[in-house]
C-alpha cells in the first residue's frame, strides 16, 4: 500500500427513522440562522420540506431558503447563494437533497468566506479555501456519495466547463431510508449505477499488488450490484435501499482509496459530455464505462480479470487473463442493459454533440492505466453514439 494520513470528518447518522433526532442534537450547537438549501419540488411533494421545517422551528431557528438548486449545479447558482448567506448572516447551512444540492452548498459554504473568485482561486492560483460556513446535510437521494467528501461537481455555463472544486466538508450526514423512499426507480438506479462507478473507479489505478483496500472495495461492488437486482425487483425494500445508500458512503468517504492511486477518467469524460448537454450523470457513465474500458483491456487485464472472478463470479478455469478481462467488459456491459440503463447517448436522447470540443476539454487522469490521449477520447465518444 502508499503511505497514508488517514481522517474521517463526517459524523454520519444512518438508519429508519432517525432524521428528527438527529437533526435536532446535531442543531443546538450551531447559531440561529440557517439557509435551508433543497432543489425542486419533490422535497415539498413528499412531506419532507414540512417536517425539516418543523424541526427547524423547535429548534428555535431562522430559517432562510436557498431553493430551485438544478441537477449539474451552476456556477451562477452558487453564487445566488452565496449571496443569501452574506445577506442574511447566516450561522449554518442545511443541505436536504442528493448530490447536486450538497455539492452546491460546499462551494457557497466557501465562497460566502472568501474575499474572492472561488473559481480563479483553485484554477488560477492552485490554491484551496480554509475557511468556511458550517454544514449539514439530510440526503434524500443517493448515489453520488457527496455528502461524504469536500469536492463538488460544478458546471461553468461561461467557460463550458463541467469541473471538480473543493470546498467545505459537511459537519454531519443523515441517512435515513425513509426520505430516499419517494425516490423514482429510474433514479434510484442511476444513482446505484454511480456508486458502482465510484468503486470501479478507485479499483481501476495504475496497476499494482491487491490490497486490503481493494478488498473491501470488491465486496462494495458485489453488494451493490446484488442490492440493485433486489431494489428492481421490489422497489419497496428498505433493506436493499439500506445497503444501497451505505455503499455510496463507502464509496467516497476515503475507506476505498486508502493507499491508492485512483482512476476516475471516465467521470472527467461524463463530466464534459454533462457540461455540453446537461444530461443524467449516472446514466452518462453507463453508457461510458464499457466503451472506454474495451479500450484500456490491453492495459488492464489484470484488475479487469480479478474484477470478473472477485466481483462477477466468473469461472476462471481454462480462461487467460485476456478472456477474463474481456468477459468481465461483456458482463458490465449486459448488466448495464438488465438494469434498463442506456447503452448509448442516442437512448439518452443525445442526437448531436461535439465530440471533439468535449474531447479537448476532458481532464486527463494519471491514475489511469492507460494514458488517453485527447484523440482517443473522441473516438470513445463517438462509438458511444
Amino acid at each position: 500500500m502508499n503511505k497514508f494520513t488517514y481522517q474521517y470528518p463526517v459524523k454520519v447518522h444512518f438508519g429508519e427513522q432517525i432524521a428528527k433526532s438527529s437533526l435536532l442534537a446535531e442543531l443546538d450547537k450551531y447559531g440561529k440562522n440557517i439557509l435551508l438549501a433543497y432543489g425542486g419540488g419533490s422535497v415539498k411533494r413528499t412531506g419532507i420540506y414540512d417536517e425539516i421545517i418543523s424541526i427547524l422551528r423547535e429548534a428555535g431557528k431562522t430559517v432562510t431558503e436557498f431553493s430551485g438548486i438544478m441537477s449539474n449545479p451552476t456556477y451562477k447558482k452558487v453564487q445566488e447563494g452565496v449571496t443569501l448567506v452574506r445577506k442574511n448572516n447566516i450561522d449554518f447551512i442545511l443541505a436536504v437533497g442528493g448530490g447536486s444540492v450538497i455539492d452546491c452548498c460546499k462551494i457557497v459554504s466557501a465562497q460566502a468566506k472568501l474575499d474572492e473568485d472561488i473559481w480563479e482561486l483553485e484554477y488560477s492560483k492552485y490554491r484551496l479555501p480554509t475557511e468556511f460556513i458550517p454544514m449539514g446535510a439530510v440526503v434524500t437521494a443517493f448515489g453520488t456519495g457527496a455528502e461524504q467528501n469536500c469536492g463538488a461537481v460544478i458546471t461553468h455555463e461561461e467557460k463550458l466547463l463541467k469541473s471538480a472544486l473543493f470546498g467545505a466538508f459537511y459537519d454531519f450526514a443523515i441517512l435515513d431510508v425513509d426520505y430516499t423512499m419517494t425516490m423514482p426507480l429510474k433514479q434510484v438506479i442511476s444513482g446505484a449505477f454511480d456508486s458502482l462507478s465510484h468503486s470501479m473507479e478507485t479499483y481501476m489505478g495504475t496497476p499494482r499488488e491487491v490490497n486490503l483496500s481493494d478488498e473491501i472495495n470488491e465486496a462494495t461492488q458485489r453488494n451493490i450490484i446484488r442490492n440493485i437486482r433486489a431494489t428492481l425487483k421490489n422497489p419497496d425494500d428498505k433493506k436493499a435501499r439500506s445497503e444501497l445508500i451505505w455503499a455510496a458512503a463507502l464509496a467516497e468517504n476515503g475507506m476505498l482509496k486508502i493507499g491508492k492511486t485512483i482512476d476516475f477518467q471516465c467521470h472527467m469524460i461524463e463530466h464534459q459530455l454533462g457540461a455540453y448537454t446537461d444530461c443524467n450523470h449516472g446514466q452518462g457513465l453507463a453508457v461510458l464505462h464499457p466503451v472506454l474500458y474495451r479500450h484500456m483491456i490491453p492495459q488492464a487485464s489484470k484488475q479487469f480479470s480479478r474484477l470478473a472472478v472477485e466481483v462477477w463470479g466468473i469461472n476462471p478455469d481454462e480462461k487467460t487473463e485476456e478472456d477474463l478481462a474481456n468477459i468481465f467488459v461483456d458482463t458490465l456491459a449486459d448488466f448495464i442493459k438488465e438494469i434498463g440503463l442506456p447503452t448509448t447517448f442516442r437512448e439518452m436522447g443525445i442526437t448531436d454533440i461535439d465530440c471533439k470540443a468535449i474531447a479537448n476539454s476532458t481532464m486527463l487522469m494519471n491514475g489511469c492505466c492507460k494514458k488517453l490521449t485527447v484523440e482517443e477520447i473522441e473516438e470513445i465518444l463517438q462509438e458511444c453514439m
